[in-house]
């Protein structure tokens, strides 16, 4: 049987509430942490085979017309079985929600880097030496790598025109028009995108490292010509994903194909320059922010118009005025995008697209306001919190920034702070303090999953996937409070494309949908039992493998017979994004140093207050939100990728020219959560938590910067140099 829901309406039972085993919410470790501490959780890499087959990938050196003169001789080369110049291989990662292939062909190269042949051989070393024999010839083209050497275009149904924002401008009492820019950036996963394949002669297997299985099963089986049930893809372990393995990459495909052709087991594994010359990337960003305030600091305008770049054959432009659609009242509004069709890797999502650098910018706008109009950077916030949304007119399905806000400044001691900057000093370094809210869209997509329970337990399937997120802990936690059992008991086999197709982990609604695809799963489970007992599911009481009715008591090993019970949960979206406007919020709080010799910037401290409705497991969710407040660090301070403005190749393509903070950048981060629950949200009443914390994270580093010293950095990231540079004289 089959459990459905659409969430069209409001779930406001709250059934969370009232059950037994109390697990569920509670500090839980996650299952799969020894196994990845110990080593002994195998990554896509690892997989091994007697026969195993090792591919190397060729890449273009230049943009434009290719073909490789010597594949011959390198096909005669010690070891290697096969060089593939397959037009079925991919040029770029896709972006993971599409269904179908990505770009395909190896004739023409849109960017330096792009993949276009595979050298197969019997060792990695063979394969690796031989790739580096193989010619590349490319008949060079010019083409545009800067977003402004083109005229962008207009991305449909992604502007807002409310009133008239230049009147606004012209009659306010306060304003902010200014240009912030962030720059390209890469997910960085520490675990390399890799792939492994078998061919039966009718099913292929792929092992990858990848976070959407279930458009990922069908972009490979596109991709390589085969019916999807032909295809199976597994990764039930993935090192960090960050949006660049949400779609198949070059190596997944390239080692499909070579394993089909050679029919033996074909490893393919990028190394670190691949991964950052390959697969997507974060567009470049140029916002244009304008905002007017009355006397008070209430907005009556507000515009944010960015441009973006991606290849002109990809349809994914960086939504980074999603934010701004919903976070403040204004009357008069214009927000509006354009792309430029530009030839460097691919963009796609990083890290809470959208939000994580449109936010960031508009954060230090609204700061800059505050200082312009002499209201504490807080109560400005607070000032406008809009009452709907601020486009549609839909009521919010539920809004908790004030209580974010407010919670995290009593925790912070914002109160003590100095509102003028340079007031504070120790030595060379001026200490300073800054906060921004946070604000990211909240998503429920279509997740199924299956429970078997019996006599020893319950097992729970689904293809999600867990990226160090915590999926295994939590729907186990799910399960364990459904069926009344303890936590060792729950086996969560997760990253299978046979089992049910989950949501994937993207988008921060892993946990919310496909979570809320195990509840429902436990819920039929429940009614089963319940009609052995002759109740109704809401009479019964399951706790610690008893199940309990009025003053009936029997062991859940005495109710089943040999056959396991099994529940399916399916849940779909529905009408709620169509009568609500769904979101989590938050609020930054940081202290930093700035020498004024150097320009360094230290963290101090950082604090961040989130409401994400119900917090299934406080310990995985604080993680998540150290996580973003760490990328949040790094977005502020060091990160950016570079590339050469005359072909447009990444020019700091690996981890020591890509400055990533490490433990030494990162203070203590405090974390607390704002008590809610989004009946909107589904019966769980919990929405997504994991780029969060990324969101306004550097904007408070940012403002925090300005306070200590009065240096306003609007050119992301504030290096030493560009801190130098804006310092008051």
């Amino acid at each position: 049987m089959t459990f459905d829901l659409k969430i069209d309406e409001p779930h406001p039972e709250h059934r969370a509430d009232g059950l037994a085993q109390g697990v569920l919410e509670q500090d839980n470790d996650r299952p799969d942490g020894w196994l990845k501490v110990a080593g002994t959780a195998t990554y896509a890499a690892e997989e091994q085979a007697d026969d195993m087959l090792h591919g190397f990938l060729v890449r273009a050196p230049k943009i434009g017309a290719v073909s490789c003169p010597n594949v011959d001789d390198v096909r005669a080369m010690e070891g290697v079985r096969s060089v593939l110049r397959d037009p079925r291989m991919i040029r770029n990662a896709a972006q993971g929600t599409a269904n179908e292939a990505p770009a395909q062909g190896v004739d023409r190269a849109a960017y330096v880097g792009q993949p276009v042949a595979l050298v197969v051989a019997e060792s990695f070393e063979q394969a690796r030496h031989a790739a580096q024999a193989l010619v590349v010839s490319v008949e060079e083209e010019d083409k545009p790598v800067q977003p402004d050497a083109v005229e962008p275009e207009k991305p449909e149904d992604k502007s807002t025109e409310l009133g008239d924002l230049d009147r606004a401008m012209s009659e306010a009492a306060f304003t902010v028009d200014a240009v912030y820019t962030t720059p390209s950036m890469v997910s960085a996963a520490m675990e390399p995108h890799a792939a492994t394949a078998h061919w039966d002669g009718e099913t292929l297997t792929l092992r990858g490292s990848l976070q959407m299985l279930k458009f990922n099963r069908n972009e490979l089986a596109d991709s390589v010509g085969l019916d999807p049930k032909h295809v199976r893809v597994l990764a039930p372990y993935v090192g960090g994903g960050f949006g660049s393995k949400l779609g198949i990459s070059a190596d997944c495909v390239a080692a499909a194909l070579a394993a089909m052709e050679l029919k033996q087991p074909v490893r393919v594994v990028q190394h670190r320059r691949n991964v950052f010359e390959v697969n997507t990337r974060r567009s470049e960003t140029r916002q244009h922010i304008r905002l007017a305030a009355d006397t008070e600091g209430r907005l009556t305008g507000l515009g944010h118009e960015a441009l973006v770049s991606n290849l002109p054959e990809e349809e994914f432009s960086e939504p980074v005025i999603q934010g701004s659609h919903f976070a403040y009242a204004a009357s008069n509004r214009t927000l509006g995008m354009k792309v430029a069709r530009i030839h460097r890797s691919a963009a796609g999502s990083v890290r809470a697209p959208g939000e994580s650098v449109g936010v960031t910018a508009f954060e230090v706008a609204m700061d800059e306001l505050a200082q312009a109009a002499g209201v504490d950077p807080v109560n400005l916030r607070l000032r406008n919190i809009p009452e709907k949304d601020p486009e549609s007119g839909k009521p919010f399905s539920s809004h908790r920034l004030e209580a974010a806000l407010r919670q995290g400044a009593d925790a912070f001691g914002w109160s003590h702070r100095h509102a003028a900057p340079r007031q504070q000093r120790e030595g060379e370094w001026w200490i300073g303090t800054g906060m921004a809210a946070a604000f990211r869209v909240n998503m429920v997509i279509e997740a199924e999953a299956r429970i078997s329970l019996t006599r020893d337990g319950a097992t729970v399937m689904s293809d999600m996937t867990d990226i160090g997120t915590g999926s295994y802990a939590i729907f186990g936690q799910i399960a364990a409070e459904l069926l009344g059992l303890p936590l060792d008991r729950i086996d969560a086999q997760l990253g299978d494309t046979r089992f049910p197709p989950g949501s994937g982990s993207g988008g921060s609604f892993g946990a919310a949908s496909t979570g809320t695809a195990v509840w429902l799963a436990g819920m039929e489970i429940r009614k089963q039992i319940a009609d052995r007992l002759g109740c109704s599911e809401a009479e019964l009481t399951l706790k610690d493998g008893k199940a309990t009715y009025a003053n009936k008591r029997a062991s859940l090993r005495d109710l089943l017979s040999d056959e396991p019970i099994t529940g399916h949960g399916h849940v779909e979206p529905g009408e709620a994004a169509e009568k609500v406007r769904q979101a989590t919020f938050g609020a930054h709080f940081a202290e930093v140093a700035v020498s004024d010799v150097t320009g360094e910037v230290c963290v101090r401290r950082m604090l961040g207050s989130f409401a994400a409705g119900r917090i299934l497991n406080p310990r995985t969710a604080t993680s998540q939100c150290h996580g973003g407040m760490t990328w949040g660090i790094g977005m502020a301070l060091t990160e950016e990728l570079t590339h050469d403005r005359r072909d447009g190749h990444a020019v700091n393509r690996d981890l020591a020219g890509y400055h990533l903070p490490v433990n030494a950048d990162v203070p203590p981060l405090e974390v607390h959560f704002v008590e809610e629950l989004d009946d909107w949200a589904g019966p769980m009443q919990a929405k997504g938590i994991g780029e969060l914390g990324i969101c306004g994270a550097g904007a408070s580093i940012l403002n925090a910067v300005y306070n200590a010293c009065g240096a306003r950095v609007r050119d992301m990231p504030a290096t030493p140099d560009r801190v130098l540079a804006a310092l008051p004289s």
